[in-house]
């Protein structure tokens, strides 16, 4: 501690000098000196714009502890709420933002406010701020209160419709507005997104609702969900990823397509690979893909979009089922998260061909296969009966 002390006051005290200088002198440093002033660690001094004596034992001071500005106060980076009351004083917010755990040093804080000008910036409201967040950036988010909003959290797996609810009880986004501009009405809704080029001319925007937790302003239209969901989409699933499905022979469509039937069938998270890697190997290979989730899919029974399978749907005549017609079905099934993305770009390699749900564990987990007769072993195993 004592170290730190004497670097400290090693610092400081040749910032004195430039005070002493400018204490004795009649004529003004913002004649002198044009452009921004020196950066002393994360501090600008601006020069030019100083005025007092006190800026300048401010600065100096800040420089002192120029360190302890960039250290964050804990390392819980767990999202806290921190409110702002109207006629409260940077020294009372600063002394509640040590209180919380959120900074170690209240005049610190003050100080390093007062000297940018932040102080008289920082907004009546709602914040969230985190314990990993420095003093600096603490400062700059107290400027931007937070407004009334919306927010919405879409899961992985849903399809269409079933956003279209979800959107529809959690915001004030009308149901029947948001399934029109997902499903026809975005053709003509003038979206600047490259990947939409892949779609079909009749496609809907099925698979590209992006999974996740969205904030909306208060008055925020189905227009202004869709452009946050595809912008999502467009900056998760990045170039690098569309580079490398391209070389496996696969544009974006057909990458959600396949991508959505893993997010389907996949429970455990590192299974989504393996899976992936199997509905590689039969499209190559010429074979049916077998997914049950597609029937499902082509079934189409609302209020019901995920049922229970019977002999008899198997034999249905819909183009998307995948026990009848070969390669993909028409398009994507449900809205896949970014980790079923990524297994569908970059499977595991592997000689497996078939999988089914393991009846020993019951845990979501699946049983491989690699040649029929395993397969048909496993599903014996299970209760199956083989035809």
């Amino acid at each position: 501690m004592r170290q730190v002390q004497i670097k400290r006051l090693a610092r400081f005290v040749p910032l004195l000098l430039p005070l002493v200088t400018m204490l004795g002198a009649s004529i003004s440093v913002g004649c002198l000196l044009s452009g921004a002033g020196p950066a002393i660690g994360s501090i600008s001094l601006g020069l030019c714009g100083i005025t007092s004596p006190d800026d300048l034992l401010i600065a100096a001071y800040l420089e002192a502890n120029a360190d302890l500005l960039e250290q964050p106060a804990g390392s819980d980076d767990t999202p806290v709420t921190f409110t702002v009351q109207p006629g409260e004083t940077a020294g009372a917010i600063a002394t509640r933002l040590q209180e919380a755990g959120l900074i170690s040093d209240a005049e610190l804080f003050r100080r390093y406010a007062q000297y940018h000008g932040l102080d008289a910036g920082i907004e009546v409201g709602e914040f969230t701020l985190r314990q990993t967040m420095t003093i600096p950036e603490i400062a700059r988010a107290l400027q931007d209160g937070r407004n009334p909003e919306q927010v919405v959290t879409i899961q992985e797996g849903l399809r269409l419709e079933q956003v279209a609810v979800v959107v529809a009880n959690q915001t004030s986004i009308p149901q029947d507005e948001f399934l029109a501009l997902t499903t026809s009405g975005w053709r003509n809704a003038g979206l600047a997104f490259d990947f939409l080029g892949n779609l079909p001319h009749t496609a809907t925007l099925e698979g590209f609702l992006f999974p996740e937790t969205y904030r909306l302003p208060e008055d925020a239209d189905a227009g202004a969900l869709l452009t946050r969901m595809l912008e999502t989409f467009d900056a998760r699933v990045t170039l690098d990823m569309r580079a490398a499905a391209a070389e496996r022979g696969l544009d974006i469509y057909e990458v959600v397509t396949l991508a959505s039937i893993v997010e389907r069938e996949a429970v455990v998270e590192s299974e989504r690979p393996l899976i992936a890697g199997v509905f590689h190997n039969r499209l190559e290979s010429g074979w049916f893909l077998g997914a049950d989730p597609t029937v499902q899919y082509g079934l189409d029974d609302p209020g019901n979009w995920w049922p229970v399978l019977t002999l008899s749907d198997l034999e249905s005549d819909s183009p998307y089922n995948t026990y009848r017609n070969l390669g993909l079905p028409p398009g994507p099934i449900c809205s896949p998260g970014l980790a079923s993305i990524q297994a569908t770009i970059y499977p595991t390699d592997s000689d497996y061909f078939f999988f089914l749900a393991d009846c020993i564990k019951g845990d979501g987990s699946h049983l491989f296969a690699v040649t029929q007769e395993e397969h048909n072993r496993n599903y014996r195993m299970c209760g199956g009966q083989i035809p």
